[in-house]
């Protein structure tokens, strides 16, 4: 279908949340003094780093009726993103998480209230059939009404041509019942999904360390059709055409400034190669150019990205 047809490149299903991050390196939250108010929310920074690469759009996303939530809308609005699609929740505040700034993993804390109550009216079949990808996060899964909102919405994008997309995210602390996950990314990913999942969120989701090859394979058995399984300094590696063909970009030496979104990045870098026509491989490639651009500044990546940056 033409994209003229298509007026979104993505739309973005999930959390829009305030993230609080240290304001100093710590170890953990338990010797973070102060924090800064930053936007957050995986979905949310996906639908920013899409368009700041030059795609339209949209998010969907709940806030509460508060000024967080009016902070948090504000910010989506002027980073370019199309934010007719948030609802704002009369009962519930907006969701908050602490957030420590850390060399490695931070260590975080969600208090999760306005996020999770994206309901069906928010995802009509005529908004489906506008958007190129449906993008969501195991964050915005993780509870209902979302949860069922999202998957079921999901098949509807596939059957409306949309390529259905996830950053698999899981945190046992977000989502206790790993059973649970599974058989909800199972439902979710039978819709033919582009996986992003990195080495720490497969040790969360299947609770031990796996061999790439078992996570690829599984996740390909569950409907998945191309899986991008990150591998921090290692590089990543991309599975595609049922795991029959894989490749693996091997990672670069770089200066790390700050980790916070890196993933994020890279999987705006990724699909917007894929919306290019690009090879897997060289979704990969873009992708890591992205993430690389934001692992060495601090805060978030400039307003206006080139994309023909992901293709050096």
């Amino acid at each position: 279908m033409a994209t003229s047809l298509r007026p979104y490149a993505l739309l973005s299903v999930g959390e829009l949340l305030a993230d609080f991050i240290g304001h100093h390196v710590s170890k953990s939250l338990l010797d973070a003094q102060d924090f800064r108010r930053y936007q957050g929310g995986s979905p949310a920074n996906m639908a920013t780093n899409m368009a700041r690469l030059g795609n339209k759009t949209a998010l969907v996303a709940c806030i509460g009726n508060d000024n967080i939530g009016q902070y948090l809308a504000r910010q989506i609005e002027e980073s370019g993103v199309d934010t007719q699609f948030i609802k704002s929740d009369p009962s519930e505040p907006t969701s908050i998480v602490l957030v420590s700034r850390t060399a490695g993993t931070p260590d975080f804390v969600a208090y999760r209230h306005a996020d999770c109550q994206i309901i069906p009216d928010q995802l009509p079949d005529s908004l489906l059939a506008q958007a190129r990808l449906f993008h969501t996060t195991c964050f915005a899964l993780s509870m209902q009404p979302a949860q069922d909102t999202i998957v079921n919405a999901a098949k509807r994008a596939k059957a409306a041509g949309c390529q259905v997309t996830i950053d698999t995210n899981y945190a046992p602390s977000i989502w206790p019942d790993r059973q649970q996950a599974w058989r909800v990314l199972t439902d979710y990913c039978s819709a033919g999904a582009l996986v992003k999942i990195s080495e720490d969120d497969a040790e969360r989701l299947y609770g031990e360390t796996q061999t790439p090859e078992r996570i690829l394979s599984d996740f390909h058995k569950m409907g998945a059709t191309v899986i991008c399984l990150t591998l921090g300094p290692n590089g990543s590696i991309v599975s595609y055409e049922d795991g029959n063909k894989k490749t693996h970009i091997p990672g670069k030496k770089i200066d790390v400034v700050d980790v916070t979104g890196a993933g994020d990045a890279y999987w705006a870098g990724f699909l917007t190669a894929y919306l290019d026509g690009h090879t897997p491989e060289n979704c990969a490639h873009a992708g890591a150019a992205l993430a690389k651009m934001k692992l060495t500044r601090q805060g978030p990546l400039p307003d206006k990205v080139d994309r023909n940056l992901l293709y050096h």
